[in-house]
């Protein structure tokens, strides 16, 4: 790592670290929120699907914007988006200013969460080694950061309003903060004659659909981790509310470690490997936890579980963004996007199974799809064919 790399290597952290504390920083306080404002938990599952839909477009829209204007510019701009926006939620009086106050907050997550990869994927490609899932680790600690600073505040009976402002205003200032140790990106006679409204990347559009399908697939099986975990132990094993706990909590302990170590296993054994391998883990992780009559094992196989998922989805983002450089955030949008689908799908879909098969069963999906990504991991080798197409057709007199 160059000098010229650490700080936006350490810059590039912040970001992740940052959205994961303003995404915490929400979750803790919904249910104050809910009772503040007098809705049911039908209009709030209807308010955040309302959320996840700005999200979506969020990305949609900044990933050219990231790669027209630069890294310096968008990425700033979308850390002060959710930022600010953070507080909303808190100021809300009513379901129609909560609903406009999450469209923010999503559109801002969605709009950070693309400029943040397209901008590590450049630090990534700069310092010529794995550290894509570094950063992503750095989002879970942000998000366990909030999760403590949450849970004391609210021990403290502090307002939601007064936490989430106060929140928003720390992360305001973090995120303009940040902006000078970013990469610029493309220089501006590159982003003037290179990446203009109608620019079409090189990519293979049905190289992209499939990483973003195989993003779909495990980030689906990581949200099924994220609301069912606990549910499962209680639920199905009949642990009690602490110790079925335990089963989110080592999930997000061994997903948090693996992806620090990821990187160094990325380097040696390629992203490929891991993704075959940690898949495949992963697959094996939920398996015994489903299959298991013993709580102390289930907990043990959502650990595994959490081991496995940890390298997987950083490795797509990284390939996607390399099909293109010149377009890696228009690139990114539709693989980050498909995966955020999944997220969010993931909950809904097994609730849905519940209602014809136990939950316990109902786990199958999710571990056919890990098995899924284990064997299509091919898709995630280096193709640097596809990188000398961009430069081609970059290329003064090269079509566009």
């Amino acid at each position: 790592m160059t000098d010229r790399l650490r700080p936006a290597r350490t810059a590039t952290r912040a970001v992740f670290a940052l959205n994961g504390f303003a995404l915490g920083m929400w979750v803790v306080h919904v249910p104050v929120i809910e009772e503040d404002t007098g809705i049911s938990h039908s209009t709030l599952g209807v308010l955040l699907l309302v959320m996840g839909v700005a999200a979506f477009t969020g990305m949609q829209i900044t990933g050219p914007l990231a790669d027209r204007f630069g890294h310096r510019v968008v990425v700033p701009a979308a850390a002060v988006l959710i930022s600010a926006s953070l507080a909303g939620p808190g100021l809300a009086g009513g379901v129609w200013t909560l609903g406009v106050a999450l469209a923010l907050f999503g559109l801002g997550n969605g709009a950070v969460d693309v400029a943040m990869n397209a901008h590590a994927v450049e630090v990534e490609r700069a310092a010529g080694r794995p550290i894509m899932s570094g950063f992503h680790a750095m989002f879970s600690v942000g998000g366990a950061a909030a999760a403590g600073l949450g849970a004391v505040l609210l021990g403290l009976d502090v307002p939601a309003s007064t936490s989430l402002l106060a929140a928003a205003a720390v992360c305001v200032l973090a995120a303009l903060l940040v902006r000078p140790f970013l990469l610029p990106g493309a220089s501006a006679p590159q982003r003037a004659a290179d990446t203009a409204p109608a620019r079409r990347s090189t990519a293979p559009a049905r190289l992209v659909w499939l990483m973003g399908a195989l993003a779909f697939a495990l980030m689906l099986a990581e949200g099924v981790a994220n609301d069912w975990a606990a549910l499962h132990l209680r639920d199905v094993l009949g642990a009690p509310a602490g110790t079925a706990a335990l089963a989110f909590g080592a999930f997000s302990v061994t997903m948090t470690v693996g992806r620090f170590t990821a990187d160094a296993v990325t380097a040696r054994f390629g992203p490929v490997a891991v993704v075959r391998l940690g898949a495949a883990i992963a697959a094996l992780g939920l398996a015994t936890a489903a299959a298991s009559p013993w709580t102390a094992l289930a907990i043990a196989g959502w650990a595994l579980f959490g081991v496995g998922l940890s390298g997987c989805v950083p490795q797509f983002f990284t390939a996607a963004g390399n099909l293109d450089a010149r377009a890696s955030g228009a690139v990114l949008a539709r693989v980050v996007g498909l995966g955020y689908l999944g997220l969010l799908a993931g909950p809904a879909v097994i609730g849905a199974l519940t209602t014809v098969v136990p939950l316990n069963v109902a786990f199958v999906l999710p571990i056919a799809l890990c098995v899924v990504g284990a064997a299509s991991a091919a898709v995630l080798r280096p193709r640097p064919e596809l990188a000398a197409r961009a430069e081609e057709a970059v290329r003064p007199g090269s079509e566009t």
